[in-house]
């Protein structure tokens, strides 16, 4: 088995080999790059022939042979010259070996024993043997345009996935496995929580009333949250003149806006791809004191961005995307305190929707690419202290992350693990001390001068559609009690029991239980299932034993027969579980 260290040299190697099996069973395919990405490789092809995941098996029994030919990589330079006359069938290594001669990067040539040659600066294995043949695996195929962009040519992507030891491999497949099986956009169809329809376009996502019932409950928590802890509302519209985005910079520095509406004798208009501008512009309209701040602001508004169609997916890559957005103007002195608030806000939400990994990316400005920011670099380092001081003090995991922060301030993004041990963006913090100077706002201070607040911008949610994607993923749709659309079921054993089901519905009702009646014309055994498809936390069966004795027999998801329980019985042990945002 090869060492840990050496795993990006066995995938990269392998990426090679996977090239060498097409070119030896595709000889008129087109070949694109192949870099090593996490947990394998990919590379891009163009083939003249459409090929299908029926055709990886084939291909990865070839890639093993090569493995047991026992091939040696080895390196060498090349003039451009030298790579043009080698890759002279090849459209997309010549304009690679055009761009890096340009750019005056050296050219090198990696060979693969006698049956291979790629354009590639190296990182390889020195022999094939070296790589464990059970340990990789072809996994899918993908369209992807050439370098990304939209007006080249589209070629097939084959993905792979490789590791040390097969064991190591295995693994990797279960868990891809159990991946699918949370796919929200899987659950979000067969739990008809949401869906995205072609007439209505790529990246819009509609809900069903569950799913809308969901979003609107864990809005409905960071709502409430936020009011306990001092957060006024405003609202504000999802267009605006295109001269806001000037002052903002956000027409020079943001590259994900829709073009605008060209309006007949009036402005350009703009739809809005985030809130800070309109939250700043509300600022200055009246005057303010010291006396006030901090002034914390909050708004959950849909925003639109122009993301590209091949970087949707489901909820959690979309283009008209909701945030719980809020500004906090403050006085300098008031930075520390606020974003401390603001954390003890966050891990309060985060325990109550049982995200437990999580670490804390602090995004710092790149000072070698001055052009992507605005302000003063004395301004950037003040503020990527505080942030750097907030973290630390807590001792909470983190790492610094340069070039990563907003164009006009650094920035705390909050990662997270979920069941499946995927990362994922959540929460953010970002401390502003350069907007507040463009758009002029002031505060009067005890002495009569006017001085420029400080602005933080902070999301729990990050996204309302992201996070329920990621939320519907972490709990594979068997939401807590205090999430779940529907808490409860009451299935009635026959006819003769519905007058008693319906009294327990509206019962049920009573107490804020959101409850469903299943009296389907089926048969129990099929109702009880159905109800357990839906992931509904608890199913209440009712026969002529439970009317009688104002009772229901109680099944839980994921546990099973819970026995009867009086209606009395069961209304605590729910609304503890509710209460408690846990099992009871």
């Amino acid at each position: 088995m090869a060492p840990e260290n050496k795993i990006e040299e066995i995938r990269h190697s392998l990426a090679h080999l996977l090239a060498a099996a097409v070119l030896k069973k595709y000889p008129n395919t087109k070949l694109g790059i192949g870099p090593v990405i996490e947990n394998g490789f990919y590379y891009d092809f163009k083939f003249l022939k459409p090929i299908s995941a029926e055709d990886l098996p084939g291909l990865e029994q070839e890639m093993k042979r090569l493995i047991g030919a026992k091939l040696n990589f080895t390196g060498k330079p090349l003039t451009p010259t030298e790579a043009k006359k080698i890759f002279k069938t090849q459209p997309f290594k010549l304009e690679l070996i055009k761009d890096f001669t340009k750019e005056k990067k050296d050219l090198t040539l990696y060979r693969t024993g006698e049956v291979f040659e790629d354009l590639c600066r190296g990182g390889h294995v020195q022999n094939t043997q070296e790589i464990d043949p059970d340990a990789f695996k072809l996994t899918h195929l993908a369209g992807a345009y050439w370098r990304g962009d939209e007006k080249n040519p589209m070629l097939t992507r084959i993905y792979a996935v490789a590791f040390n030891a097969q064991a190591e491999l295995d693994e990797h497949l279960r868990m891809l496995e159990e991946s699918k099986k949370r796919d929200h956009r899987k659950l979000g169809k067969e739990l008809e929580l949401f869906t995205i329809i072609d007439e209505i376009g790529p990246g819009l996502p509609l809900f069903y009333p569950k799913g809308a019932l969901l979003r609107r409950i864990v809005e409905n928590y960071i709502t409430n949250l936020q009011e306990r802890n001092g957060y006024e509302p405003i609202w504000i519209p999802h267009i605006t003149k295109k001269n806001l985005y000037e002052i903002s910079g956000h027409l020079k520095k943001y590259d994900a806006l829709y073009p605008p509406m060209k309006l007949k004798d009036e402005a350009d208009y703009y739809l809005k791809p985030m809130n800070c501008p309109h939250f700043m512009m509300l600022y200055k309209s009246v005057p303010h004191s010291y006396r006030e701040l901090p002034i914390r602001w909050t708004a959950t508004t849909t925003n639109y961005r122009y993301e590209k169609s091949g970087e949707l997916s489901g909820l959690t890559r979309v283009r008209a995307l909701t945030q719980d957005d809020c500004h906090v103007f403050v006085a300098p002195e008031q930075i520390q305190p606020e974003i401390s608030r603001m954390l003890d806000m966050i891990k309060e939400a985060y325990d109550a929707f049982e995200f437990k990994n999580f670490w804390v990316r602090i995004s710092t400005h790149d000072p070698g690419n001055a052009e992507k920011y605005i302000g003063d670099p004395a301004i950037w380092t003040q503020s990527e202290a505080i942030l750097s001081a907030c973290i630390k003090e807590r001792g909470w995991k983190h790492t610094v992350v340069e070039g990563e922060a907003a164009f006009y301030g650094p920035k705390l993004d909050f990662m997270f693990k979920d069941a499946l041990g995927r990362e994922w963006q959540l929460s953010t913090i970002q401390l502003d001390m350069n907007l507040p100077k463009k758009f002029e706002l002031e505060y009067a201070d005890a002495d009569g001068s006017k001085k420029q607040p400080i602005v933080i911008h902070r999301a729990v949610l990050g996204s309302t559609e992201r996070f329920l994607g990621i939320l519907i993923e972490h709990f594979a749709g068997a939401f807590p009690a205090w999430l779940a659309p529907v808490q409860a079921v009451v299935v009635p054993i026959s006819e003769k029991q519905k007058d008693y089901a319906q009294k327990l519905i509206n019962t049920l009702h009573q107490n804020n239980i959101r409850a469903n009646l299943n009296d389907a014309n089926e048969t129990l055994g099929k109702r009880i299932r159905a109800s357990e498809l839906q992931k509904i936390p608890y199913i209440l069966v009712v026969g002529d034993k439970e009317a009688q004795a104002n009772a229901v027999a109680v099944r839980r998801y994921g546990k099973g027969d819970l026995g009867g329980q009086t209606i009395d019985e069961f209304l605590k042990l729910i609304t503890t579980e509710i209460q408690n945002k846990k099992a009871a």
